[in-house]
């Protein structure tokens, strides 16, 4: 099986595997005190948290262990607007966004907050000078700006740096899903003007079902206020209780680390195979094929494309004994890609569209054997 749906999940590393095996077996609870096989799983955990800190350029305090990115965006999303239900008060985020965001979107209508979508333009990116207009209008009843950092349909960047600094200069909180990018390019929370952060292990060759929210400190090392999604024994700084998945850390750190120590070389690595890839599906189909990717600057090994004339779901289906595609986004299998339609697709050449996404751990002969499929 040729795997190429790693925008969707990612094979865990085996460095991953060997550093999380001792922890399947070792029972003790991070939360408890003083003997041995409590210290070791309380250290295991630390280690861990200055691991994936490392990784976004924060500090170890500012990292909230979660189950993914999903329940990160939940959190914060549901946290930081706990104190304004009922007042009309404005959330504003983009049509291009994560379903775990534009669910909690609506949901935050059901009670009695306001949200604004802001539309992106053809290549998948919010104009800054969008999202100023916006807020010149609604700065004061604004309680969150939430935009994703990196597509995961068509590897669209938004510049964040100029999305936060609008927001900032309103003194307003910004908060970004970083899912797709953290591994793939270089992060440095420290020089960003990003005060919240969603971010998966299982897209950096790490175990599923764990994550991080980040809460930035303000300049007297206080984090912002947040209601916790989770209340109970007031685990993980008393914002998200519940007993710790310390295999699931202990993976997520040693994922980290490993994506840190090969951001380089993984990068080119992607980036090689994904400019071979597009060489050689314009060489063998360049009558039929057209790239829903933006060609200039993007997140490295994702490749949207659409075949004319060819059904998506019917090709993935008849491809699926040998390789492993996506229409889009796992979260939303069933629905027709509301990121390709917030570029202007229409339905038909929504339906003809598939993804194809990279990781360090493809190569060249795998590319080759599947344009040898598709042609056959």
């Amino acid at each position: 099986m040729i795997y190429f749906d790693n925008a969707a999940t990612t094979p865990l590393d085996p460095e991953v595997k060997e550093a999380m095996l001792p922890f399947l077996h070792h029972y003790g609870n991070p939360s408890s005190k003083y003997y041995t096989a409590a210290e070791e799983a309380k250290e295991a955990v630390q280690v861990a948290r200055s691991s994936v800190a490392d990784l976004l350029g924060c500090e170890p305090e500012e990292v909230i262990f979660t189950s993914g990115s999903t329940e990160s965006n939940n959190m914060i999303i549901k946290g930081v607007a706990d104190t304004h239900w009922g007042t009309g008060k404005r959330f504003i985020t983009s049509s291009m966004e994560h379903s775990s965001v534009l669910e909690v979107a609506s949901y935050l209508t059901t009670k009695g907050l306001q949200v604004d979508l802001l539309k992106v333009d053809n290549k998948g990116v919010v104009p800054p000078e969008l999202l100023s207009a916006t807020l010149d209008r609604n700065a004061k009843d604004t309680f969150l700006v939430s935009l994703m950092w990196g597509n995961n349909e068509i590897a669209t960047l938004n510049d964040i740096i100029p999305l936060g600094n609008l927001c900032k200069q309103r003194n307003i909180p910004f908060h970004t899903d970083a899912t797709q990018v953290v591994g793939k390019v270089p992060i440095h929370l420290k020089d960003l003007p990003v005060q919240y952060l969603s971010l998966s292990s299982h897209k950096i060759h790490g175990p599923k079902g764990i994550g991080a929210a980040v809460l930035r400190k303000d300049e007297l090392g206080i984090r912002p206020p947040l209601t916790p999604l989770i209340h109970g024994g007031g685990q993980e700084f008393n914002l998200r209780s519940g007993t710790l998945n310390v295999p699931g850390i202990v993976g997520f750190g040693k994922a980290a680390e490993i994506a840190k120590r090969d951001l380089e070389s993984t990068q080119r690595q992607i980036l090689a195979l994904e400019s071979y890839a597009t060489h050689k599906i314009k060489e063998h189909f360049s009558s039929i094929v057209s790239f829903n990717s933006p060609s200039g600057e993007k997140l490295p090994g994702i490749i949207n494309i659409r075949f004319k004339g060819i059904h998506n779901e019917l090709l993935i289906k008849k491809l699926s004994p040998y390789v492993a595609l996506s229409s889009g986004s796992a979260c939303s299998s069933s629905k027709p890609s509301h990121v390709l339609q917030s570029i202007g697709c229409s339905l038909d050449e929504v339906r003809s569209s598939i993804r194809i996404s990279l990781s360090k751990f493809n190569t060249i002969e795998e590319i080759d054997q599947f344009i040898a499929i598709l042609r056959g």
